[in-house]
């Protein structure tokens, strides 16, 4: 009976033993850190790993150290142009002082919300509605820094502040839905406006162009075809004196027998002719005179003396001053050669202008 107390009462020591063992080592992991009290005394922060404390009359509260995502109820908030708006949002804590996040506050996530809203109730309420839908970012940050000094006491840092919806009251959102309807309709306006100038500049711009090359291409025409005319002038009258030249010549060497043949050839051409006018352009006794002094039996026709060249040089001159050079087709060619680079050299100036003063109004 002895032996059986005495087996009973070493595992109830045992027991003790074990539960006192266990009761002062605390296990704190790598992301908390433990508030250690002894009899409602508070003796130290327990960091991340193996500590050990006084059996059965300690308490150990652990706190978690990573960042905490807590969501912010929504709520109606009113802005400063008497806009009703409900917002909700987003706050990042982190406990830096697990001493203040225990001590200072009875529940740290719950104050942390609580003064979340109220902050962003004032916060909401001090501006525009525009504005509110405009800077966000702004909103974030005010919200953010005023929460951090708020927390600071409390051994809570609040790392982020993000808005997750800002919703207008219906009447606000069919007033808006006008208004943005009623903006693009005027950007589309102005846009067809413009591109209706600008497609009335650039058809001007082409008219006038297009009747600047056409005045252009008329000018450099009519230079060309006075050009052509010139040049064919003064061949038809070279042509026509070098014609002279070569009868003066031939007529050196006639007597008044052939002279006469001759004009009586010409009568008997006139004489062929279809009309029933005939004008001559010399006294026709004198043409007859000499055509029957030719044909006469019983008069003597004296010979006509034959002029050399020295006789034609002294009675009209030089004929190669009077006449001037006779240019040779080569010339010629040469000529009109040079004259088509230059106008072509003209007109592409002219295009060259044309295209700089329509970009630059462009």
């Amino acid at each position: 009976m002895d032996s059986e107390i005495l087996v009973v009462l070493a595992v109830v020591i045992v027991f003790a033993v074990v539960v006192c063992v266990f009761s002062g080592v605390k296990i704190v992991q790598p992301y908390e850190q433990a508030i250690y009290m002894r009899l409602g005394k508070f003796i130290r922060v327990l960091n991340p790993g193996l500590n050990f404390v006084c059996p059965l009359i300690n308490q150990v509260v652990k706190l978690e150290l990573r960042t905490e995502v807590m969501d912010v109820p929504k709520q109606e908030v009113i802005t400063k142009d008497n806009s009703p708006v409900s917002v909700d949002a987003i706050i990042y804590i982190k406990v830096i002082d697990p001493k203040k996040a225990f001590f200072e506050v009875t529940d740290y996530h719950v104050a942390t919300v609580n003064l979340a809203q109220t902050t962003l109730r004032s916060v909401i309420g001090q501006m525009e509605l525009d504005e509110i839908l405009s800077n966000r970012e702004n909103i974030n940050v005010q919200l953010r820094d005023t929460l951090d000094e708020a927390t600071d006491k409390w051994g809570v840092r609040v790392e982020n502040v993000e808005i997750k919806e800002v919703d207008p009251a219906s009447k606000v959102k069919d007033s808006m839905e006008e208004q943005t309807s009623a903006e693009r309709k005027r950007r589309a306006a102005i846009l067809e406006a413009d591109g209706l100038k600008r497609a009335a500049i650039l058809e001007a711009e082409g008219k006038k162009k297009s009747k600047i090359l056409e005045a252009e291409g008329t000018r450099q025409s009519m230079i060309l075809e006075a050009e052509g005319t010139r040049t064919a002038t003064i061949l038809e009258a070279q042509g026509e004196a070098q014609k002279l030249r070569i009868m003066s010549v031939g007529a050196a060497a006639m007597d008044s027998k052939a002279l006469s043949v001759l004009s009586m050839d010409t009568l008997k051409s006139v004489g062929q002719g279809q009309s029933s006018k005939i004008f001559f352009p010399m006294e026709l006794t004198r043409l007859v005179d000499g055509i029957s002094d030719y044909v006469g039996s019983t008069k003597n026709v004296p010979d006509r003396a034959v002029s050399d060249t020295e006789a034609v040089r002294e009675a009209v001159g030089d004929p190669d001053e009077i006449l001037g050079p006779i240019p040779s087709i080569e010339e010629v060619q040469k000529e009109t050669e040079s004259f088509k680079k230059t106008v072509q050299a003209d007109l592409d100036e002219s295009n060259a202008l044309a295209d700089a003063n329509t970009n630059q109004k462009a």
